[in-house]
C-alpha cells in the first residue's frame, strides 16, 4: 500500500468535486424501525443514487482527479455490480473508455446497468478475487489503468462524503453502522464520524460467509477467507489494505451477519420502510437487530448501501 491515505479534508474536497453530479441522498427517520430497535433510527438511502448505490460517489471523485493521459488510456476494475455500475457511469461523464472485469456468476441486473453505461463487461472466474486477478492481465495487455475497488484513496474519500452527510442533517447521532465488502464505505464513514465527533461509535458488518474482512481487522492483519454468502456487496475473500488500515485505527466494532439476517432486513425495510435494500444494503439493519439491546435509547444511523437486487434475489427475501 504505497498510496497515502485519504484525510478529512480530502473528502471536503471529494464533496466539492462531486456536488455538480450528486445531489445529497435523503437521510430518513422511520418510527416503525424505532420500535424494532428500542431506538432513534435514521436509514441514509443510497439506493436513491442514479446507480441504486453508494458507490457512485467514489466513482465521481476518481474519474474526475484523472489525468488527460490516464482518461486516453482507459481505466480497468474488477467488481460484483455496485463498483463497476459506479466506474461505468463514471466513466460515461468523462468520456473514458471502462472495461469492467466481473465473476461469471455476476448479477444479471448489474451486468445490464454498466453495459447500458457505456462500459465493456468481461466474464471472468468463479469469484471476485480471481476476477481482480484477471484485471491485472488486461492492465498490461492493453495499458489501461487499474482501479483497486477498495485501496484507492479518491474512491475513499469519494464515498465517505455520505457519512458527511449524516452529520451535517443529524449531528447528534451515536452510532453509524455500515457495510463492509472491500471497506471503503465503512472506511470513509470512520474517517468522517471520528474527526467530527471521536464518541461517535462506527460498527462494520460483513457476511459471515464472507469474514476475510472481518478477520483481517480482528488480527491487525491480511487474512483470506472462502466466499460462500448471497450478498455479492460483501462477497469478498481477501481484505483491501488500506480501508484495513483506517479501520484498524478507528472502527470501535465489527460484527458479522448471516444470510437469513439480511433477508430478514429486506423484507423489513419493504415493509417497513416502503425501500428496496439489496443483501449487503441491508446487513446494518440486520446487525442492528442483533444489537438492539445495546442500542436502547440512542440514536442510530444505518447506512443503506444499495438497492441492485435481481428478481430472484427478492423472490428467496420474500420466500
Amino acid at each position: 500500500m504505497s498510496k497515502p491515505l485519504p484525510t478529512f479534508q480530502d473528502v471536503l474536497l471529494a464533496r466539492r468535486v462531486i456536488a455538480p453530479y450528486l445531489p445529497p441522498t435523503p437521510l430518513h427517520h422511520y418510527p416503525q424501525l424505532d420500535t424494532l430497535l428500542g431506538a432513534t433510527v435514521f436509514v441514509k438511502h443510497e439506493n436513491y443514487q442514479p446507480i441504486g448505490a453508494f458507490k457512485v460517489r467514489g466513482g465521481i471523485n476518481f474519474m474526475a482527479h484523472l489525468a488527460p493521459e490516464e482518461r486516453q488510456r482507459g481505466v480497468v476494475t474488477a467488481s460484483t455490480g455496485n463498483h463497476g455500475q459506479s466506474v461505468a457511469y463514471a466513466a460515461q461523464l468523462f468520456g473514458v473508455r471502462a472495461v469492467i472485469v466481473v465473476p461469471d456468476n455476476a448479477s444479471a441486473v448489474k451486468v445490464n446497468a454498466m453495459r447500458a453505461y457505456g462500459a465493456e463487461v468481461v466474464f471472468y472466474g468463479a469469484d471476485f478475487e480471481a476476477s481482480k486477478l484477471h484485471c491485472l492481465t488486461l492492465e498490461e495487455e492493453q495499458g489501461l489503468r487499474f482501479v483497486s475497488s477498495g485501496d484507492e484513496p479518491l474512491l475513499i474519500a469519494g464515498v465517505a462524503t455520505h457519512t458527511l452527510e449524516i452529520l451535517e442533517t443529524q449531528p447528534a447521532i451515536d452510532v453509524i453502522f455500515a457495510p463492509v465488502g472491500g471497506g471503503s464505505g465503512c472506511a470513509g464513514a470512520c474517517l468522517v464520524a471520528k474527526t467530527v465527533n471521536p464518541h461517535i461509535q462506527v460498527i462494520g458488518v460483513a457476511a459471515t460467509g464472507a469474514p476475510a474482512g472481518f478477520l483481517s481487522w480482528q488480527a491487525r492483519d491480511a487474512r483470506t477467507a472462502p466466499i460462500a454468502t448471497r450478498a455479492a456487496g460483501l462477497a469478498t475473500g481477501a481484505p483491501f489494505l488500506m480501508p484495513q488500515a483506517i479501520m484498524g485505527r478507528l472502527l470501535d466494532d465489527f460484527v458479522l451477519v448471516d444470510d437469513e439476517q439480511m433477508m430478514q432486513a429486506v423484507r423489513i425495510y419493504l415493509e417497513q420502510a416502503k425501500t428496496l435494500a439489496e443483501l449487503a444494503g441491508a446487513a446494518p439493519l440486520a446487525a442492528a437487530l442483533a444489537m438492539r439491546e445495546q442500542l436502547a435509547g440512542k440514536r442510530v444511523a444505518l447506512i443503506l448501501s444499495g438497492g441492485n437486487t435481481s428478481r430472484e434475489e427478492l423472490a428467496l427475501c420474500l420466500s
